[in-house]
């Protein structure tokens, strides 16, 4: 047991250098072509490696489904990460030059990203914009939240159904802060449903975390300067979810 004035000498080991290897896991491949891939995440699955989450990443089933992709290996080829837990549409570059020019048309707001969310209540206005500089939670370094020294935010969102208790929105982000809608709904009062950090969890839903999904995913091709878009169809947990807000709304079966 420990007295008063005692010394007590420890030694913490340096976390090891972050490293990605191929992994065979299996890609739910949406689309592509010798510059780039769309690919479906899904929930459960960390988009790259981090102290914490070192194999079974995303980016570690890429490297084996790509020989060679650009950029940091840790981040190979992503030009857009999500969170842990949030399903949907990825792209990803195949070469410097779409690395380097999908990243400018990130940058610049070029690369539509259109998600779809089950948070708790009804907002009061159907549509509308949410700005908040994002940063870290200065209380708990694993959330974020709106701080006026953060970095530009904004996301738009649109009410797509009312449910009991809850409501399905449309969220349209113009920067890609983390965590920036869980963030912004958290702070106007319609956290996202199941959102352990920002909300609360539900253990009757069959979510593994936070009910949302990225649906809708449009860009200019780098190197053709097609106009390219995707939809994604919300994983059936997520659909399992939506059906019992609505068989719990009164007047449905």
């Amino acid at each position: 047991m420990l007295e008063a004035g005692d010394d007590v000498t420890y030694a913490i080991e340096p976390p090891r250098p972050l490293d990605a290897q191929a992994e065979a896991i299996a890609l739910d491949v949406v689309y592509e072509d010798g510059d780039l891939l769309v690919v479906d995440k899904p929930a459960g699955m960390v988009t790259h490696p981090a102290h914490g989450a070192t194999d079974g990443t995303l980016v570690n089933a890429l490297l084996a489904h790509v020989e060679h992709l650009p950029g940091e290996r840790i981040r190979a080829g992503l030009i857009h990460r999500l969170d842990r837990d949030t399903s949907g549409l990825l792209l990803v570059a195949k070469t410097d030059d779409a690395l380097g020019t999908l990243g400018r048309a990130m940058q610049a707001r070029y690369i539509e990203r259109e998600y779809r969310g089950i948070v708790v209540g009804v907002p009061d206005d159907p549509a509308g914009t949410i700005r908040g500089a994002i940063g870290r939670d200065p209380r708990n370094r694993m959330k974020y939240a709106i701080r006026s020294e953060g970095k530009p935010a904004v996301t738009h969102y649109e009410l797509r159904e009312r449910l009991a208790g809850a409501s399905e929105l449309t969220f349209r982000l113009e920067t890609g802060r983390t965590h920036q809608i869980r963030v912004h709904m958290a702070a106007l009062g319609h956290p996202v449903v199941n959102d352990p950090i920002y909300g609360r969890s539900d253990s009757r839903l069959p979510l593994p975390g936070q009910a949302l999904h990225a649906w809708r995913l449009r860009f200019k091709h780098p190197r053709t300067k097609q106009m390219l878009s995707f939809e994604s169809e919300p994983p059936p947990e997520y659909l399992a979810t939506l059906a019992l807000f609505r068989r719990s709304e009164p007047g449905r079966g």
